[in-house]
């Protein structure tokens, strides 16, 4: 691998792990040793103590026109998934899965895996200026990191399938009507934005928040019901951490919360 095959830029800064795509030149296109760093990003966000909410983002331009498919054939070919065995899938499909929240701006070109990654996280921050294309049929393979789910999920049948169908391109306006950005801003301040959300989750007390995407997670995975099992005794465990305590006291003294995480 050499330096023109890009690189993930990581820096921590406050309670928050940035992680950049950064390959300029090739419209942040993806090579074999980007998808190998990304993975190494996530693993260090979700194990790092320090670390309570990712932000994923892209230098340049764009946020990324895809995966450079010459140097990642074999690995379709061998049926591998885009992400190393035994760390944190940046997709979030397969264990082991992050627990820790994760806001992605994007912008400019944003197409096949750029757009599985943006749907990957939780909040996603988008530049008026975004393109949208989801074109893998154009290429004769299929979307296979989690655009064929999450944009049924949150568009409905026959909106995702105006998209996957057609690899048809759509705009900023488009991706936040049918539930796949929850903001847009004016191109240039998406990082600042997702930064400012990042922030103001990374102020919340962590185990709370972990147990809200998990129990988010179960009903979309496992329908209400099983969800709704564990709202007590979840609800339990929070209510003996010292945060919970923290929260009340908060609460009665009329302050702002200093969470810990315990």
């Amino acid at each position: 691998m050499t330096d023109t095959d890009g690189r993930i830029l990581v820096e921590q800064r406050g309670l928050l792990l940035l992680i950049g795509i950064d390959r300029v030149p090739k419209r942040n296109g993806f090579s074999e040793k980007m998808v190998i760093e990304l993975t190494e990003a996530f693993d260090r966000m979700e194990h790092d103590p320090t670390v309570r909410c990712g932000v994923l983002h892209a230098l340049g331009p764009h946020f990324t026109a895809g995966l450079q498919l010459d140097q990642l054939t074999s690995w379709f070919e061998a049926g591998r998934h885009l992400a190393l065995p035994g760390k944190i899938d940046p997709y979030n499909l397969r264990p082991p899965l992050r627990t820790k929240p994760v806001v992605a701006a994007v912008q400019g070109i944003c197409f096949t895996a750029g757009i599985e990654l943006m749907l990957a996280a939780d909040l996603v921050v988008a530049a008026r200026d975004c393109r949208f294309g989801q074109i893998e049929v154009k290429r004769g393979i299929m979307a296979n990191h989690g655009a064929t789910i999450r944009m049924v999920e949150r568009a409905g049948w026959g909106n995702a399938m105006r998209y996957l169908l057609t690899g048809d391109e759509f705009d900023a306006e488009t991706a936040f009507r049918l539930g796949f950005v929850q903001e847009i801003v004016e191109t240039g301040r998406q990082l600042e934005r997702a930064i400012e959300l990042a922030e103001r989750i990374a102020a919340q007390a962590p185990l709370a928040v972990q147990a809200t995407i998990r129990n988010a997670a179960k009903a979309v995975d496992h329908g209400p019901a099983a969800a709704i099992a564990d709202l007590g005794p979840v609800q339990l465990r929070l209510m003996a951490t010292e945060d919970a305590a923290e929260g009340v006291a908060s609460f009665r003294e009329k302050r702002d919360a200093k969470f810990s995480g315990r």
